[in-house]
């Protein structure tokens, strides 16, 4: 099947977003997303165009009132993978929604979208796994495609309000020092990081780069992983779940 990455007439590209791409992409436009090439397909690996995925997100969020408000996309390993960003209708001065998109042409992993919210004041990302879908590419993604793409994002808003009653119960939770370090290393135990990762973290909760996490609260604690972990887009999702899981317990919203 011929796909038609021509992309109809539009209002103007959204504004680029301000978040750092994953370790080691290249900023692209979306023309020269479109123009990636797409690999020919095997008789079980049917791979898509990335602007293809891309187009199909953009379609479900507009089929469900959600309006990009900003983007940024990013190529690595000679063009066989992608990863884009959408920010979707603000809701806070804090904190802003994020779609991520990821598609690969080199069956390093499946095409999928993942939910997010990105702290504005630093560009801080949090990725929820749980929201993500993921379709292999064989046989069928095509016709697969859109269904699960409006299937994810019609799950979005519960995320992000879910999302903001967290935010609020973790900026309301004080913690000293002596609780930060304890979290901070079984943060390792719970598989959110290595122990590489300790000084970098526990350095960022003593002395923050942004003086909006000064304040001694299991937010703050929360920005100090991601602040360290920022650049890896990749790795967010499972990062950020196992994260949750750790601090959502301390903050008693573990189910």
């Amino acid at each position: 099947m011929i796909i038609d990455t021509t992309e109809p007439a539009a209002p103007p590209e959204p504004k680029r977003c301000n978040l750092m791409l994953h370790q080691g992409a290249s900023a692209v436009s979306r023309g020269r997303l479109a123009e990636a090439a797409t690999p020919p397909p095997t008789t079980s690996w049917k791979p898509i165009p990335h602007i293809h995925l891309l187009q199909t997100v953009e379609k479900a969020l507009i089929e469900h009132g959600l309006t990009v408000q900003g983007q940024a996309h990013g190529l690595t390993h000679d063009g066989a993978r992608y990863f884009g960003l959408l920010e979707v209708n603000t809701s806070s001065s804090e904190t802003s929604r994020v779609v991520g998109i990821r598609n690969a042409h080199d069956m390093r992993f499946a095409a999928g979208i993942v939910a997010g919210s990105s702290v504005l004041v630093c560009d801080n990302l949090c990725f929820a796994g749980e929201i993500a879908f993921a379709r292999k590419h064989t046989t069928g993604i095509l016709r697969d495609l859109a269904g699960l793409a409006g299937s994810a994002v019609g799950r979005l808003n519960c995320y992000w309000e879910n999302n903001e009653q967290r935010i609020h119960r973790y900026r309301s939770v004080r913690i000293g020092d002596v609780r930060a370090h304890d979290l901070i290393v079984r943060a390792v135990d719970n598989g959110v990081m290595a122990n590489s990762y300790i000084p970098r973290v526990l350095g960022e909760w003593r002395e923050p780069s942004h003086p909006e996490f000064r304040a001694r609260t299991v937010w703050s604690l929360q920005n100090a992983y991601t602040e360290v972990f920022k650049g890896r887009l990749d790795l967010l999702p499972g990062r950020t779940a196992r994260l949750h899981e750790l601090l959502d317990q301390e903050v008693g919203l573990a189910v």
